[in-house]
């Protein structure tokens, strides 16, 4: 007997819907929120018993704050998520106090591929198998939906070529799905290697719930029977608008690091104008680039298939913390590796698209270089210092 949330699911109730065609099984597609987390949207089954009014929701999005360690092992590609039970009428309520929107499509199943479907979910959900290894773009919500879905019908789902498709990547297809959240872009471009940027094709895309909603609504299932559609009925079970979210900071990524560069400029020139390099912003500059290059650092060694080649380590890397007490000695062995590395980091932009501004910061760390090798030349014309 499968327990969901503590309600049991009785022999009986099982035993019924194997008698009955009164079950609506359907795929739900939940537009996106304002989190971080809610941005892409999401997507769950819903088990619906018209007979008996036994109406559940199967949700593969389950996790937990609370874990320990959790952002760590998020970072490093170990957050395990798993597959959660509630009552419809619970799960809509939620969404539409979020102002969500909640897309209903019923599938068309025969009486036996509803009952495996359903023995399927419930075996899925015993504590031992609930538990899966998440990810994004390969294993998430959505695609366990749609693979358990393909496991149960009795033929195969065939879906329909979309030839007007335009060629896209995963880290196009996150773009148009972040929107306005330019921040959250910024972070997700800064995690991602040159692995996001390639060709993403029409099974692929179906990571995301709004894609996989769009191949559901053209798909068939062919058995030796024949062909029928996958959906048979559209509804709107949450019929709302999300209020356009704002920025929680006013200026955009770009506008920051072109702000940093216009900064580090006129810092230069005091620099040139007194001969006299200003310590103070060089320890700011490179304890922020190597705070933030322990991270991507970090992700080339994350079980994330698409952040363990990151051309972006080139700029934003450890190195700055290691070479900090030679550069507050006035040495330049650390400018001259910045520099070099920062023409790589430029050169990159043909195979990887950088987060947004990171070509601007490039050019910043680039003046400080130029400025420190002139700084050195003037005062030592006949002699390069060492680190």
């Amino acid at each position: 007997m499968a327990v969901v949330f503590g309600t049991p699911i009785t022999a009986a109730a099982q035993e019924q819907a194997r008698r009955t065609d009164s079950i609506e099984v359907s795929l739900l597609t939940c537009a996106p929120g304002n989190e971080l987390y809610s941005l892409y949207g999401h997507t769950a089954l819903r088990y619906h018993d018209l007979r008996t009014g036994e109406d559940w929701t199967f949700n593969y999005g389950v996790f937990s704050f609370k874990k320990p360690f959790f952002a760590l092992r998020f970072v490093f590609g170990l957050t395990d998520y798993e597959l959660g039970v509630m009552p419809f009428n619970a799960f809509r309520e939620e969404y539409r106090r979020e102002g969500r929107a909640v897309t209903e499509q019923v599938l068309n199943l025969s009486a036996d591929e509803k009952r495996r479907l359903y023995d399927a979910l419930a075996d899925n959900y015993r504590p031992e198998n609930r538990t899966y290894r998440y990810n994004f773009f390969y294993d998430n919500c959505t695609t366990r939906a749609r693979d358990m879905v393909e496991r149960c019908v009795a033929g195969t789902i065939e879906y329909a070529p979309n030839d007007s498709l335009e060629a896209t990547t995963y880290r196009q297809m996150i773009h148009a799905m972040a929107g306005n959240h330019r921040w959250a872009t910024f972070g997700n471009d800064l995690c991602l290697g040159a692995k996001a940027d390639k060709h993403a094709d029409s099974r692929q895309q179906q990571f995301l719930p709004e894609y996989l909603m769009r191949d559901f609504d053209r798909a068939t299932i062919a058995t030796t029977e024949g062909r029928r559609p996958l959906v048979k009925e559209t509804r709107v079970a949450v019929d709302t608008v999300l209020p356009e979210a704002k920025s929680p900071f006013p200026l955009t990524p770009r506008q920051c690091a072109t702000i940093l560069l216009l900064v580090s400029l006129a810092v230069a020139a005091a620099e040139l104008r007194q001969k006299k390099a200003y310590r103070a912003f060089d320890a700011l500059l490179l304890t922020c680039t190597g705070v933030a290059g322990i991270i991507v650092t970090a992700l080339l060694f994350s079980e994330h298939p698409t952040t363990s080649t990151n051309l972006q380590v080139l700029l934003l890397n450890p190195l700055p913390l290691f070479f900090m007490p030679s550069v507050m000695k006035g040495r330049t062995t650390y400018w001259r590796l910045a520099a070099a590395l920062s023409v790589l980091f430029l050169a990159g932009a043909i195979f990887q698209d950088y987060a947004e501004g990171m070509e601007i910061v490039a050019l910043c760390l680039l003046s400080r270089c130029m400025v420190h090798l002139a700084l050195a030349h003037k005062q030592h014309p006949n002699r390069h210092k060492q680190g």
